[in-house]
Protein backbone atom coordinates (compact mmCIF):
# COMPACT_ATOMS: atom_id res chain seq x y z
CA UNK A 1 0.00 0.00 0.00
CA UNK A 2 1.56 3.70 -0.92
CA UNK A 3 0.55 5.39 2.14
CA UNK A 4 0.69 8.62 0.58
CA UNK A 5 -2.72 8.42 0.51
CA UNK A 6 -3.25 8.47 4.03
CA UNK A 7 -1.47 11.93 3.81
CA UNK A 8 -3.59 13.68 0.81
CA UNK A 9 -6.59 12.49 2.59
CA UNK A 10 -5.23 14.18 5.59
CA UNK A 11 -4.89 17.79 3.94
CA UNK A 12 -7.59 17.02 1.54
CA UNK A 13 -10.28 17.05 4.64
CA UNK A 14 -8.76 19.71 6.17
CA UNK A 15 -8.14 22.69 3.60
CA UNK A 16 -11.50 21.30 2.19
CA UNK A 17 -13.26 22.54 5.46
CA UNK A 18 -11.04 25.12 6.44
CA UNK A 19 -11.71 26.44 2.94
CA UNK A 20 -15.42 25.78 3.00
CA UNK A 21 -15.90 27.99 6.13
CA UNK A 22 -14.02 31.26 5.22
CA UNK A 23 -16.59 30.68 1.99
CA UNK A 24 -19.53 30.29 4.02
CA UNK A 25 -18.84 33.57 6.32
CA UNK A 26 -18.68 35.27 2.85
CA UNK A 27 -21.73 33.90 1.88
CA UNK A 28 -20.81 31.64 -0.81
CA UNK A 29 -21.83 27.81 -1.17
CA UNK A 30 -19.09 25.77 1.22
CA UNK A 31 -18.65 23.41 -2.25
CA UNK A 32 -16.81 26.58 -3.89
CA UNK A 33 -14.46 26.80 -0.91
CA UNK A 34 -14.27 22.63 -1.34
CA UNK A 35 -13.08 23.60 -5.29
CA UNK A 36 -10.60 26.28 -4.48
CA UNK A 37 -8.71 24.07 -2.05
CA UNK A 38 -8.45 21.80 -4.66
CA UNK A 39 -7.08 24.26 -6.70
CA UNK A 40 -4.53 25.43 -4.00
CA UNK A 41 -2.92 21.69 -3.19
CA UNK A 42 -3.07 20.53 -6.79
CA UNK A 43 -0.42 20.31 -9.35
CA UNK A 44 -1.34 23.54 -10.71
CA UNK A 45 -0.75 25.31 -7.66
CA UNK A 46 1.41 24.12 -4.59
CA UNK A 47 1.28 19.98 -5.85
CA UNK A 48 0.71 18.69 -2.23
CA UNK A 49 -1.72 16.24 -3.67
CA UNK A 50 -1.82 14.35 -7.13
CA UNK A 51 -4.23 12.81 -9.33
CA UNK A 52 -3.89 8.74 -8.45
CA UNK A 53 -6.17 5.84 -8.81
CA UNK A 54 -6.78 5.75 -4.93
CA UNK A 55 -7.86 9.30 -5.04
CA UNK A 56 -10.30 8.99 -8.40
CA UNK A 57 -11.87 5.86 -6.91
CA UNK A 58 -12.87 7.61 -3.85
CA UNK A 59 -14.50 11.18 -5.89
CA UNK A 60 -16.46 8.09 -7.65
CA UNK A 61 -18.08 6.75 -4.96
CA UNK A 62 -18.32 10.73 -3.78
CA UNK A 63 -20.38 11.67 -6.54
CA UNK A 64 -22.66 8.27 -6.37
CA UNK A 65 -23.31 8.95 -2.71
CA UNK A 66 -24.18 13.25 -3.34
CA UNK A 67 -26.64 12.04 -6.60
CA UNK A 68 -28.09 9.25 -4.19
CA UNK A 69 -29.15 11.69 -1.08
CA UNK A 70 -30.66 14.04 -4.26
CA UNK A 71 -32.61 11.21 -5.06
CA UNK A 72 -33.65 10.72 -0.96
CA UNK A 73 -34.01 14.35 -0.56
CA UNK A 74 -36.62 14.14 -3.71
CA UNK A 75 -40.57 15.34 -2.23
CA UNK A 76 -42.69 13.58 -4.27
CA UNK A 77 -45.70 14.72 -3.09
CA UNK A 78 -44.49 18.17 -3.51
CA UNK A 79 -44.03 17.53 -6.57
CA UNK A 80 -47.51 15.72 -7.54
CA UNK A 81 -49.25 19.03 -5.94
CA UNK A 82 -47.51 21.50 -8.32
CA UNK A 83 -48.22 18.94 -10.90
CA UNK A 84 -48.21 20.12 -14.54
CA UNK A 85 -46.81 24.13 -13.83
CA UNK A 86 -43.90 23.17 -12.14
CA UNK A 87 -42.87 20.12 -15.22
CA UNK A 88 -43.14 22.95 -17.49
CA UNK A 89 -41.23 25.66 -15.68
CA UNK A 90 -38.69 23.17 -15.67
CA UNK A 91 -39.07 21.96 -19.26
CA UNK A 92 -38.03 25.34 -20.61
CA UNK A 93 -35.63 26.27 -18.39
CA UNK A 94 -33.83 22.97 -19.24
CA UNK A 95 -34.72 23.38 -23.02
CA UNK A 96 -33.61 27.46 -23.09
CA UNK A 97 -30.51 27.16 -20.92
CA UNK A 98 -29.27 23.69 -23.78
CA UNK A 99 -30.17 25.60 -26.45
CA UNK A 100 -27.84 29.09 -25.19
CA UNK A 101 -24.98 26.88 -24.20
CA UNK A 102 -24.77 24.87 -27.36
CA UNK A 103 -24.98 27.69 -29.55
CA UNK A 104 -22.28 30.04 -28.26
CA UNK A 105 -20.47 27.09 -27.61
CA UNK A 106 -20.29 26.45 -31.64
CA UNK A 107 -20.10 30.29 -32.51
CA UNK A 108 -16.75 30.02 -30.34
CA UNK A 109 -15.54 26.26 -31.84
CA UNK A 110 -15.74 27.19 -35.84
CA UNK A 111 -19.76 27.66 -36.07
CA UNK A 112 -22.07 25.20 -37.79
CA UNK A 113 -20.07 24.61 -40.84
CA UNK A 114 -19.09 21.26 -41.19
CA UNK A 115 -20.10 20.58 -37.86
CA UNK A 116 -19.37 16.72 -37.69
CA UNK A 117 -21.09 14.26 -34.45
CA UNK A 118 -18.04 14.81 -32.04
CA UNK A 119 -18.40 18.64 -32.29
CA UNK A 120 -22.03 18.54 -32.34
CA UNK A 121 -21.92 16.34 -28.85
CA UNK A 122 -19.22 18.50 -27.11
CA UNK A 123 -20.90 21.82 -28.07
CA UNK A 124 -24.47 20.13 -26.63
CA UNK A 125 -21.67 19.35 -23.55
CA UNK A 126 -21.73 22.71 -22.70
CA UNK A 127 -25.84 23.12 -22.87
CA UNK A 128 -25.99 20.31 -20.53
CA UNK A 129 -23.66 21.79 -18.04
CA UNK A 130 -25.88 25.00 -18.68
CA UNK A 131 -29.30 23.56 -17.65
CA UNK A 132 -28.39 22.01 -13.85
CA UNK A 133 -30.37 24.26 -10.73
CA UNK A 134 -29.06 24.11 -7.35
CA UNK A 135 -32.05 25.97 -4.99
CA UNK A 136 -30.22 25.44 -1.64
CA UNK A 137 -29.29 28.99 -1.52
CA UNK A 138 -32.40 30.20 -2.59
CA UNK A 139 -34.04 27.84 -0.64
CA UNK A 140 -32.17 29.50 2.65
CA UNK A 141 -33.38 33.15 1.25
CA UNK A 142 -36.87 32.25 0.83
CA UNK A 143 -37.28 30.78 4.14
CA UNK A 144 -35.31 33.65 5.86
CA UNK A 145 -37.92 36.07 3.93
CA UNK A 146 -40.90 33.77 4.79
CA UNK A 147 -41.58 33.52 1.77
CA UNK A 148 -40.74 29.82 0.79
CA UNK A 149 -44.44 28.55 1.16
CA UNK A 150 -45.92 30.92 -1.34
CA UNK A 151 -47.00 29.25 -5.05
CA UNK A 152 -43.71 30.64 -6.29
CA UNK A 153 -41.17 29.04 -3.57
CA UNK A 154 -42.90 26.02 -4.11
CA UNK A 155 -43.02 26.24 -7.47
CA UNK A 156 -39.10 26.68 -7.35
CA UNK A 157 -38.34 23.43 -4.95
CA UNK A 158 -40.47 21.60 -7.45
CA UNK A 159 -39.08 22.26 -10.58
CA UNK A 160 -35.26 22.15 -9.77
CA UNK A 161 -36.01 18.75 -8.85
CA UNK A 162 -37.17 18.23 -12.24
CA UNK A 163 -34.79 20.12 -13.78
CA UNK A 164 -32.34 18.12 -12.42
CA UNK A 165 -33.64 14.67 -13.57
CA UNK A 166 -34.12 16.11 -17.14
CA UNK A 167 -30.47 17.41 -16.98
CA UNK A 168 -29.43 13.98 -16.06
CA UNK A 169 -30.99 12.32 -18.50
CA UNK A 170 -29.50 14.38 -21.18
CA UNK A 171 -26.36 14.06 -19.90
CA UNK A 172 -26.62 10.00 -20.00
CA UNK A 173 -28.04 10.40 -23.71
CA UNK A 174 -25.31 12.85 -24.86
CA UNK A 175 -22.44 10.71 -23.19
CA UNK A 176 -23.84 7.76 -24.29
CA UNK A 177 -23.97 9.22 -28.80
CA UNK A 178 -20.00 9.33 -27.87
CA UNK A 179 -19.67 5.72 -29.03
CA UNK A 180 -19.94 6.36 -32.81
CA UNK A 181 -20.50 2.50 -33.62
CA UNK A 182 -23.38 2.41 -31.68
CA UNK A 183 -26.96 3.71 -33.47
CA UNK A 184 -28.77 6.91 -32.14
CA UNK A 185 -31.71 4.25 -32.08
CA UNK A 186 -29.71 1.87 -29.94
CA UNK A 187 -28.60 4.55 -27.41
CA UNK A 188 -32.12 5.91 -27.57
CA UNK A 189 -33.58 2.36 -26.73
CA UNK A 190 -31.09 1.38 -24.29
CA UNK A 191 -31.99 4.73 -22.22
CA UNK A 192 -35.60 4.21 -22.59
CA UNK A 193 -35.05 0.60 -21.07
CA UNK A 194 -32.90 1.24 -18.04
CA UNK A 195 -34.95 3.80 -17.22
CA UNK A 196 -38.40 1.27 -17.36
CA UNK A 197 -36.26 -1.31 -15.58
CA UNK A 198 -34.73 1.01 -12.43
CA UNK A 199 -38.34 2.09 -12.14
CA UNK A 200 -40.04 -1.01 -12.13
CA UNK A 201 -37.80 -2.80 -9.95
CA UNK A 202 -37.81 0.39 -7.92
CA UNK A 203 -41.35 0.25 -7.21
CA UNK A 204 -40.86 -3.93 -6.03
CA UNK A 205 -38.14 -2.27 -3.72
CA UNK A 206 -39.70 0.87 -2.54
CA UNK A 207 -42.84 -1.41 -1.08
CA UNK A 208 -40.17 -3.97 0.54
CA UNK A 209 -38.23 -1.46 2.42
CA UNK A 210 -41.40 0.52 3.32
CA UNK A 211 -41.93 -3.56 5.25
CA UNK A 212 -38.31 -3.56 6.64
CA UNK A 213 -38.29 0.03 7.91
CA UNK A 214 -42.14 -1.08 9.03
CA UNK A 215 -41.12 -4.19 11.17
CA UNK A 216 -37.15 -2.67 11.56
CA UNK A 217 -37.18 0.62 12.30
CA UNK A 218 -33.80 3.07 12.40
CA UNK A 219 -31.63 -0.26 11.97
CA UNK A 220 -28.40 -0.01 10.26
CA UNK A 221 -29.16 -2.66 7.94
CA UNK A 222 -31.74 -0.16 6.29
CA UNK A 223 -29.45 2.33 5.13
CA UNK A 224 -26.62 -0.44 4.29
CA UNK A 225 -29.21 -2.44 1.97
CA UNK A 226 -30.10 0.64 0.27
CA UNK A 227 -26.67 1.98 -0.05
CA UNK A 228 -26.01 -1.52 -2.00
CA UNK A 229 -28.87 -0.96 -4.43
CA UNK A 230 -27.68 2.62 -5.02
CA UNK A 231 -24.40 1.12 -6.47
CA UNK A 232 -26.24 -1.71 -8.24
CA UNK A 233 -28.24 0.63 -9.75
CA UNK A 234 -24.96 2.92 -10.34
CA UNK A 235 -23.02 0.10 -11.93
CA UNK A 236 -25.71 -1.11 -14.37
CA UNK A 237 -26.70 1.59 -15.63
CA UNK A 238 -22.98 2.66 -16.69
CA UNK A 239 -22.00 -1.21 -17.75
CA UNK A 240 -25.22 -3.03 -19.21
CA UNK A 241 -27.36 0.28 -20.41
CA UNK A 242 -24.55 3.27 -21.23
CA UNK A 243 -26.01 5.51 -18.97
CA UNK A 244 -24.03 7.50 -16.28
CA UNK A 245 -23.67 6.08 -13.13
CA UNK A 246 -24.70 9.27 -11.60
CA UNK A 247 -28.36 8.61 -13.11
CA UNK A 248 -28.32 5.09 -11.17
CA UNK A 249 -27.63 6.59 -7.93
CA UNK A 250 -30.11 9.58 -8.39
CA UNK A 251 -33.19 6.78 -9.21
CA UNK A 252 -31.67 4.95 -6.38
CA UNK A 253 -32.60 7.31 -4.13
CA UNK A 254 -36.05 8.35 -5.60
CA UNK A 255 -37.74 4.85 -4.87
CA UNK A 256 -36.53 5.23 -1.43
CA UNK A 257 -37.47 8.70 -1.07
CA UNK A 258 -41.43 8.23 -0.20
CA UNK A 259 -40.63 5.24 2.63
CA UNK A 260 -40.74 5.95 6.52
CA UNK A 261 -36.76 5.21 6.77
CA UNK A 262 -35.88 7.67 3.71
CA UNK A 263 -34.61 10.71 6.19
CA UNK A 264 -33.06 7.80 8.49
CA UNK A 265 -30.94 6.29 5.46
CA UNK A 266 -30.19 10.28 4.13
CA UNK A 267 -28.78 10.68 7.91
CA UNK A 268 -26.50 7.98 7.82
CA UNK A 269 -25.24 8.19 3.54
CA UNK A 270 -25.14 11.87 4.10
CA UNK A 271 -22.57 11.60 7.52
CA UNK A 272 -20.11 9.16 5.26
CA UNK A 273 -20.35 10.83 2.43
CA UNK A 274 -19.28 14.47 4.43
CA UNK A 275 -16.41 12.95 6.13
CA UNK A 276 -15.10 12.35 3.67
CA UNK A 277 -16.67 10.96 0.09
CA UNK A 278 -17.65 14.09 -0.81
CA UNK A 279 -14.68 16.80 0.06
CA UNK A 280 -12.89 14.06 -1.45
CA UNK A 281 -14.73 14.27 -5.10
CA UNK A 282 -14.96 18.59 -4.94
CA UNK A 283 -11.34 18.61 -4.16
CA UNK A 284 -10.77 16.21 -6.93
CA UNK A 285 -12.08 18.54 -9.25
CA UNK A 286 -9.39 21.49 -8.38
CA UNK A 287 -6.65 19.00 -7.90
CA UNK A 288 -7.46 18.09 -11.66
CA UNK A 289 -8.37 21.42 -13.16
CA UNK A 290 -5.11 22.19 -15.60
CA UNK A 291 -4.71 25.48 -16.20
CA UNK A 292 -2.47 24.44 -19.12
CA UNK A 293 -3.40 26.17 -22.12
CA UNK A 294 -5.78 28.64 -20.63
CA UNK A 295 -5.46 32.13 -22.67
CA UNK A 296 -7.46 35.33 -23.15
CA UNK A 297 -9.67 33.23 -25.62
CA UNK A 298 -11.25 30.78 -22.79
CA UNK A 299 -11.59 33.41 -20.26
CA UNK A 300 -13.76 35.35 -22.84
CA UNK A 301 -15.45 31.85 -23.43
CA UNK A 302 -15.99 31.72 -19.80
CA UNK A 303 -17.57 35.02 -19.33
CA UNK A 304 -19.94 34.72 -22.23
CA UNK A 305 -20.79 31.05 -20.53
CA UNK A 306 -21.74 32.48 -17.58
CA UNK A 307 -24.29 35.06 -18.66
CA UNK A 308 -25.79 33.10 -20.84
CA UNK A 309 -26.14 30.72 -18.46
CA UNK A 310 -27.80 33.27 -15.90
CA UNK A 311 -29.93 34.60 -18.70
CA UNK A 312 -31.24 31.84 -20.29
CA UNK A 313 -32.36 30.10 -17.21
CA UNK A 314 -33.91 33.22 -16.27
CA UNK A 315 -35.46 33.54 -19.64
CA UNK A 316 -37.14 30.14 -20.06
CA UNK A 317 -38.23 29.95 -16.05
CA UNK A 318 -39.38 33.48 -16.12
CA UNK A 319 -41.57 32.42 -19.98
CA UNK A 320 -42.99 29.54 -18.65
CA UNK A 321 -44.40 31.26 -15.62
CA UNK A 322 -45.47 34.09 -17.92
CA UNK A 323 -47.62 31.42 -20.04
CA UNK A 324 -49.23 29.75 -17.21
CA UNK A 325 -50.89 33.34 -16.20
CA UNK A 326 -48.78 34.30 -13.16
CA UNK A 327 -47.82 37.60 -12.71
CA UNK A 328 -44.64 39.39 -13.95
CA UNK A 329 -43.37 39.69 -10.29
CA UNK A 330 -43.75 36.29 -8.93
CA UNK A 331 -42.61 35.14 -12.33
CA UNK A 332 -39.60 36.96 -11.63
CA UNK A 333 -39.42 35.66 -8.53
CA UNK A 334 -39.64 32.43 -9.89
CA UNK A 335 -36.91 33.00 -12.53
CA UNK A 336 -34.39 34.44 -10.17
CA UNK A 337 -34.87 31.42 -7.76
CA UNK A 338 -33.75 29.05 -10.63
CA UNK A 339 -30.54 30.50 -11.68
CA UNK A 340 -28.68 29.38 -8.64
CA UNK A 341 -25.78 26.19 -9.72
CA UNK A 342 -24.31 24.15 -7.64
CA UNK A 343 -23.10 20.72 -7.10
CA UNK A 344 -25.07 18.99 -10.19
CA UNK A 345 -23.23 21.99 -12.27
CA UNK A 346 -19.84 21.00 -11.03
CA UNK A 347 -20.56 16.69 -11.40
CA UNK A 348 -22.02 17.51 -15.36
CA UNK A 349 -19.07 19.18 -16.40
CA UNK A 350 -17.05 16.67 -14.75
CA UNK A 351 -18.66 13.86 -16.27
CA UNK A 352 -18.08 16.25 -19.87
CA UNK A 353 -14.41 16.02 -18.98
CA UNK A 354 -14.17 12.47 -18.43
CA UNK A 355 -15.87 11.34 -21.45
CA UNK A 356 -13.27 13.99 -23.58
CA UNK A 357 -16.32 16.09 -24.64
CA UNK A 358 -15.45 19.13 -22.51
CA UNK A 359 -11.62 20.11 -22.10
CA UNK A 360 -10.31 19.38 -18.59
CA UNK A 361 -9.63 23.69 -18.32
CA UNK A 362 -13.01 24.59 -18.93
CA UNK A 363 -13.78 23.44 -15.55
CA UNK A 364 -13.04 26.92 -14.17
CA UNK A 365 -16.56 27.69 -16.32
CA UNK A 366 -18.27 26.08 -13.58
CA UNK A 367 -16.97 27.01 -10.66
CA UNK A 368 -16.92 30.84 -12.22
CA UNK A 369 -20.69 30.04 -12.79
CA UNK A 370 -21.46 28.52 -9.44
CA UNK A 371 -19.78 31.86 -7.60
CA UNK A 372 -21.67 34.21 -9.82
CA UNK A 373 -24.55 32.52 -9.67
CA UNK A 374 -24.75 31.62 -5.88
CA UNK A 375 -24.24 35.74 -4.80
CA UNK A 376 -26.39 36.66 -7.79
CA UNK A 377 -30.06 34.60 -6.56
CA UNK A 378 -30.59 35.78 -2.70
CA UNK A 379 -29.01 39.76 -4.27
CA UNK A 380 -31.94 39.68 -6.87
CA UNK A 381 -34.11 37.95 -4.91
CA UNK A 382 -34.72 40.28 -2.08
CA UNK A 383 -34.62 43.33 -4.32
CA UNK A 384 -37.38 41.54 -6.24
CA UNK A 385 -39.42 41.24 -2.99
CA UNK A 386 -38.56 44.17 -1.79
CA UNK A 387 -40.85 45.87 -5.30
CA UNK A 388 -43.40 43.61 -4.47
CA UNK A 389 -43.88 44.77 -0.87
CA UNK A 390 -43.51 47.92 -2.08
CA UNK A 391 -46.00 47.91 -4.75
CA UNK A 392 -48.76 45.65 -2.59
CA UNK A 393 -47.94 43.20 -6.04
CA UNK A 394 -50.63 40.13 -5.95
CA UNK A 395 -48.90 36.99 -3.82
CA UNK A 396 -50.54 33.80 -5.27
CA UNK A 397 -50.94 31.22 -2.43
CA UNK A 398 -50.03 27.85 -1.47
Amino acid sequence: MNYKILLELAIILFSTKLFGLILRKCGLPQVVGALLAGILIGPSLLGWVTPSDALKVLAELGVIMIMFTAGLETDLKELKSTGPSALFVAALGVIVPLGGGFLIAAAFHGGFKGMDQTALLKNLMIGVVMTATSVSITVETLREMGKLKTRAGTTILSAAIIDDVIGVIILSVVIGFKNTDVSAWIVILKTVAFFVLAIGVGIGLHYLFKYMARKSPNRRRIPIFALTICLLYAYCGEQFFGVADITGAYLAGIVFSGIKASDYIDKKVDTNAYMIFAPVFFASIGIKASFEGFDSGILIFALVFVVVAILTKFAGCYSASRLLGTDRANSAVIGLGMIARGEVALIVMQRGVDAQLIPANYMIMAVLLVVTSSLLAPILLRATYRYIDKHHSYHLPV
